[in-house]
């Protein structure tokens, strides 16, 4: 297949591998962009694909949280330009749209077309905001979810529109589920700074860990070379990359590796049971690096970034009185996985609508 120059291009902005690198992995291949992505990364020449770098969407993020924090509704309304994003009258109809999908319970856009807002078919009241603001517009998803008596949901929007986050806890009981409404919302904010994609590495698949982990290597390794030039501290190449590799057998020989080093030290026998549980964190911290990624609870809290959210959580736990989970967890970014071809949003929304 012939590799041409545009194809070239757009695998180096969004691996920001070189050129002749990228020309190579193209050659390698045979024009797939995504095998193509996966060898440069298998190589430590370019990071995860940068979404953002190939996205062309506008528009608003919106979230709507219920009084009692039971219900909470995230959607994502597109427009063409960054100018409708910022007009009032869009900005009202992203919070109108997103509080007649929670009051009415509406799971789907073709439910939500034909769905009655203010006495009129919700279909018909979306063209005529399209005809007043002067662009194309497209509801493109939403999603809501929901608690019983023991548990709380909250939601966190920043403050330009384009993130949003919803995340759902399950209490010990009610009073646990009234006082943790706040720190939900906080973690919340977290979550849409930091962008985990999963609650926790149980929900990693473990052919995913596994490629991952041989990109991260070779990205580390590749750091390495460079810091090397430069006489700045080495990176730790990791043994695993997240908890879901390391067994109880794993985890055992590691503490016996511990054991032997403080042997080695001369470190009394007695106060092993001090340094150990240390050292074992430790261990975790430096082999779980796609944890701290990708997953919300292996993340060091923004707020206290000595912290993962797990331990976060169970100490928020303590304070409560009463054992917090996290059981949803729900990030939408304006335009993710919406991917320019040329240039065109507005063909894109344009064919969305029909």
């Amino acid at each position: 297949m012939e590799i041409t120059a545009q194809m070239v291009k757009e695998l180096r902005e969004s691996t920001g591998a070189g050129m002749m690198d990228c020309k190579k992995a193209l050659s390698e291949a045979d024009g797939d962009v995504q095998k193509a992505v996966d060898i440069l990364r298998e190589k430590g020449l370019g990071q995860a694909a940068k979404k953002a770098d190939r996205l062309a969407s506008e528009g608003l993020v919106s979230v709507e949280v219920c009084e009692h924090c039971k219900r909470a509704t995230i959607s994502e309304i597109n427009s063409e330009t960054d100018f409708v994003a910022r007009n009032p009258q869009f900005q009202a109809l992203t919070k109108d749209t997103t509080a007649h999908i929670q009051a009415k319970g509406i799971t789907s856009v073709e439910e939500l077309n034909e769905s009655t807002l203010n006495g009129v078919k919700f279909e018909e009241y979306f063209k005529t905001q399209i005809a007043t603001i002067g662009e194309n517009l497209v509801v493109r998803r939403f999603e809501t979810i929901s608690a019983d008596e023991k548990g709380v949901v909250n939601g966190y929007v920043h403050s330009n529109g384009r993130v949003g986050v919803l995340i759902g806890a399950a209490c010990q009981s009610k009073e646990v589920a009234q006082k943790a409404a706040e720190f939900i919302r906080n973690l919340c904010m977290h979550a849409a700074a930091m962008k985990p994609t999963v609650i926790s590495y149980k929900d990693l698949e473990k052919d995913f860990v596994e490629k991952e982990f041989i990109a991260l290597k070779a990205e580390l390794e590749k750091e390495n070379e460079e810091l090397k030039r430069l006489g700045k501290p080495l990176h730790h190449i990791p043994r695993f990359a997240s908890r879901s590799q390391i067994t109880p057998e794993i985890l055992a020989g590691v503490e016996n590796e511990i054991k032997e080093e403080l042997k080695a030290e001369g470190k009394p026998d007695k106060i092993w049971d001090k340094i150990i549980p240390g050292k074992i964190e430790r261990f975790y911290a430096d082999n779980t690096i796609l944890d701290q990624r990708l997953t919300l609870l292996g993340q060091f809290y923004v707020m206290d970034d000595k912290k993962t959210i797990e331990q976060v959580v169970a100490e928020k736990s303590k304070e409560l009185g009463g054992k917090i989970e996290i059981v949803k967890y729900v990030r939408f970014e304006l335009g993710e996985g919406l991917e320019k071809k040329v240039d065109d949003f507005a063909a894109e929304v344009a064919a969305q609508i029909g």
